[in-house]
């Protein structure tokens, strides 16, 4: 049972019911993570926003998924990685390849230097190595898309946590993740 509970968009008023309205309009439906994040606007606002923002960017939706599997892989996000295979598969990445981006090793090499990018800033907070940013350059990323990569981590992470601190539903066909170490 989640320890946050979602919001039934029927009841949902103000802010929240406008938010709510706009993903159900887009998605035709309001997924788990967005009702439960609905319960405070300013932090549906601001997930929406910063999505929006990265879904207009340079990085195509595809590798957008591959790097929020990653995260969600690092991260052991159950929700995140079930949720990112369905609309991966939807933005038409094989699989195969979504559970490679999962696991940290997709076979493309520009997809694998985003996800391996991603997962070392997240694994270390940000803080990478030389090595680790001529990596992601070397896989052919600007400067911009460098900046994208890490706001999706941002964003990713941001779900993630609240999925495991909300204990969020799992609305997708379930995706099975590494658990972390110690749990």
């Amino acid at each position: 049972m989640p320890r946050i509970q979602p919001l039934n968009p029927a009841h949902a008023q103000g802010k929240a019911k406008d938010l709510l309205a706009a993903v159900n309009t887009k998605l035709g439906g309001t997924p788990n993570l967005i009702t439960t994040m609905a319960q405070a606007p300013a932090v549906l606002e601001g997930y929406m926003g910063l999505s929006g923002a990265l879904a207009g960017g340079s990085l195509p939706a595809g590798l957008r998924e591959q790097v929020a599997l990653a995260i969600a892989g690092v991260n052991s996000c159950g929700y995140c990685a079930s949720a990112h295979t369905a609309i991966g598969k939807g933005a038409g990445v094989p699989v195969t390849e979504l559970a490679a981006a999962l696991d940290g090793e997709p076979s493309d090499p520009r997809a694998a230097g985003a996800v391996r990018f991603a997962r070392a800033v997240t694994e270390q907070r940000g803080h990478i190595t030389d090595e680790q940013f001529r990596a992601v350059r070397g896989a052919g990323f600007t400067d911009a898309e460098v900046l994208e990569l890490i706001a999706a981590v941002a964003l990713n992470t941001l779900s993630n946590y609240i999925n495991h601190i909300a204990q969020t539903e799992i609305d997708f066909p379930a995706v099975r993740v590494p658990q972390p170490v110690g749990a």
